[in-house]
């Protein structure tokens, strides 16, 4: 009779460790507040800063626009490659010395430069060696699409290319199919590139206060990863009506062996 208890003690420790929290998959809890409602101040990102592998957009207008036709990408007419495809044969990819190279105006140095600083170089060079003032020169240059790879714990790992200026983490995880129960949505890893290397940042995404992360804005090139929960790796169900049932099957199993070692 002891051993009996002893073993549904232990089946029931079991259950009420292996079930996930319902506090552990709720996003954007209020955890130091008692407050029913709060506002949140989300900082602005700073400005991005060109690294290496980014694909750069350049567009160059002037009142003559065939006096332009070399500068500016002709991949658009082909329908049938995707955008993300035009934008990597079209676009201008920053080289492992931080150089793009720039028809007629050769090799120009975008490593560490905001998108607008490199506007102003452009036009520049532009003006000292091939026009004038009054030629009204304008200048956009664009990320070619925020690259990043999610991985681990999400619906669809992979890479994927967003054609948009800023993307906050949430909107990142949306694009590949959010995260599944099993996933630690407390420790979720953000691996950035630096021209000094590689860093790993941590965010919790059930704490409100992630919205005021430095990192709460992906940046091209990063990578997401995504934890699986120790739960996932007990194998005993991941709610509490898939771990009764296991226990369940785990009982009845046990009932019937000591019956019949009673028997013999």
């Amino acid at each position: 009779m002891n051993r009996i208890l002893l073993i549904i003690g232990l089946i029931l420790c079991m259950i009420s460790t292996s079930c996930i929290p319902h506090k552990d998959i709720v996003y954007l809890q209020e955890k130091n507040t008692t407050t029913d409602s709060l506002q949140v101040m989300v900082e602005q990102p700073k400005p991005y800063r060109v690294q290496i592998n980014d694909i750069l957009n350049i567009r160059i207008k002037v009142l003559d626009q065939d006096d332009v036709t070399i500068f500016n990408p002709i991949g658009e007419g082909n329908l049938s490659a995707s955008a993300a495809e035009r934008a990597y044969f079209d676009g201008f990819t920053v080289d492992l010395h931080g150089m793009i190279r720039i028809p007629e105006l050769g090799e120009l140095n975008v490593l560490g430069f905001t998108t607008e600083a490199i506007e102003k170089r452009i036009k520049a060079k532009l003006l000292e060696e091939q026009f004038k003032e009054t030629a009204n020169i304008f200048i956009t240059v664009k990320l070619a699409g925020l690259r990043y790879t999610a991985m681990g714990e999400v619906g669809s790992p992979g890479s994927q290319v967003l054609f948009q200026d800023r993307v906050n983490i949430f909107q990142a995880i949306a694009n590949v199919g959010e995260i599944p129960v099993t996933g630690d949505r407390k420790q979720v890893k953000i691996i950035r590139q630096y021209p000094q290397g590689q860093q790993i940042h941590m965010l919790d995404l059930t704490d409100i206060n992630v919205m005021q992360s430095p990192y709460y804005y992906i940046q091209p090139n990063d990578m997401i990863y995504v934890m699986p929960l120790k739960e996932k790796t007990y194998g005993t169900g991941i709610t509490g009506i898939d771990t009764f049932r296991t226990a369940v099957t785990i009982l009845s199993f046990l009932g019937t062996t000591i019956l019949l070692i009673d028997r013999l």
